[in-house]
């Protein structure tokens, strides 16, 4: 066995990636809760879209002039060797592996058996569900949780047997999802302007009941889940072609294409439908106002295309976590886990512990958030607080790239991830002003996992003896 892998995508792949791992779930339904945040107000909600764009792009700038510079074998764990070192490095190798990558990958395996099922039961309304629809069959019966582990495994097989596999069901599954994305920016902006709707919604906002303190802030935070994951794309960078090249076009190409979508999109809703039936019913209804009751139930599908397109590229990032470690001869097992099959040319041993950790998580999940079986401490979102943690982590890298980078220009030396610094730093005041209290008990669960890499971080060897640095 090698420990090397073949580089087997193009540009074109590594742009849907970038594409199809941040459009997930997260566009269709954040409409509806951005408006609610924002008490209506529709100028407003757009504004958030906006803002939480140009955070990930400021980011997305500031990793491209890295990409251009290194390349070993994961991109945000290379950048963070190069700036500040193994040490660093390995922690943060450490927390996409056991905690950032599956957090988002398993919220995705039940997003898209959610919204199988909510497709399934719109088309047949009698199809038998142990818990009905009104009770939240489609978000927490048994049916819902054994389809997102069967999407889970699927999404672990074509990963880890067939990586080219995946990359073309990358290429296809994006494509397919902004199918509705594009029909309903472009016919709800010329339906909403010949119809007055738009004109209407900029203007008069929606009835909200419970408006929150920081509108701009809870719903700007509300964004940061379907703007997340392209740091993910980063990790196939030792299997990008002209990765250095490639690579940052990809990011900066796969960013801007992210925000027009989001916007336009955002925009074509508000064409479609009022803002009081935006909030009151979701996006669904818009699209129903404009193609029928038939292609609003189709919705659902794309819905459910999409979501399992994200959870494809999110298990990506999966597979090659632990190997990310390992390589470098960090991390629990990193003689197995840094073994590449001769046949598949993939990481088959990292795999299988992306895919223990995903199921971790998942049970976390079901039994906090889901099914409210756990109360008290230590309950918060995983979908959405390990973004905190993850900007919190980009700081340091780019304040040592401004230290280190003495033959870049100013540009991008200083003002590009200046303008990222304070950026994450913006998203950190306001996931915390968001979730509050929720972020205690996220850190601490944080440090735990944290401590515990550190204990693992040079285990022995089958000899006895101590991996060398």
């Amino acid at each position: 066995m090698s420990n090397k892998f073949e580089r087997r995508y193009g540009l074109f792949t590594a742009i849907c990636m970038v594409v199809g791992i941040v459009i997930g779930s997260g566009v269709f339904f954040k409409a509806q809760e951005i408006l609610e945040k924002t008490g209506g107000n529709m100028p407003l909600g757009i504004v958030s879209w906006i803002i939480g764009g140009l955070v990930m792009l400021s980011c997305i700038l500031a990793f491209a002039a890295m990409a251009q510079k290194y390349e070993k074998v994961n991109g945000v764990v290379d950048y963070a060797e190069a700036t500040l070192g193994k040490n660093y490095a390995y922690h943060i190798g450490w927390f996409l592996s056991t905690f950032y990558y599956p957090t988002l990958t398993m919220a995705l395996a039940w997003l898209s058996a959610r919204y199988t099922l909510v497709f399934i039961t719109s088309v047949n309304p009698e199809f038998p569900l142990l818990i009905p629809v009104a009770e939240g069959g489609c978000l927490i019966g048994p049916e819902c949780m054994v389809l997102a582990m069967l999407y889970m495994v699927l999404s672990f097989a074509t990963n880890a047997l067939s990586p080219k596999l995946s990359g073309k069901l990358q290429v296809s599954t994006t494509i397919i999802k902004l199918i509705p994305l594009g029909l309903m920016a472009v016919v709800g902006i010329i339906y909403g302007i010949a119809s007055g709707g738009l004109a209407h919604n900029f203007t008069t906002p929606a009835s909200v009941h419970d408006v929150v303190d920081n509108p701009l802030l809870a719903s700007v935070c509300s964004t940061a889940f379907a703007y997340e994951g392209w740091i993910i794309a980063t990790s196939i960078n030792a299997e990008l072609k002209d990765s250095k090249k490639n690579l940052p076009i990809a990011l900066i190409s796969g960013c801007l294409i992210i925000i027009a979508v989001y916007v336009l999109y955002f925009v074509g809703v508000a064409g479609g439908a009022s803002n009081q039936e935006l909030i009151d019913h979701g996006a669904t209804v818009a699209f129903t106002n404009l193609f029928g009751n038939v292609f609003g139930n189709i919705l659902n599908l794309f819905v459910a295309v999409s979501c399992y397109g994200t959870l494809n590229g999110l298990m990506l990032g999966c597979c090659r976590g632990a190997y990310s470690l390992a390589v470098r001869n960090e991390g629990p097992a990193a003689h197995i886990f840094k073994t590449i099959d001769e046949d598949t040319n993939m990481a088959t041993n990292s795999s299988v512990f992306g895919l223990i950790c995903c199921a971790v998580w998942f049970v976390y999940f079901y039994l906090s958030n889901l099914a409210g079986t756990w109360t008290g401490a230590f309950i918060f979102d995983p979908t959405e607080l390990p973004i905190l943690t993850m900007y919190a982590l980009y700081i340091p890298i780019f304040i040592a790239w401004m230290v280190k980078a003495k033959d870049e220009s100013f540009l991008r030396r200083f003002a590009v991830p200046a303008v990222a610094v304070v950026a994450s730093a913006f998203m950190i005041y306001a996931t915390v002003r968001a979730h509050g209290v929720a972020c205690l008990w996220y850190l601490i669960v944080f440090i735990i996992f944290m401590l515990l890499g550190t204990a693992l971080k040079n285990p022995k060897k089958p000899n006895g003896h101590r991996h060398k640095k």
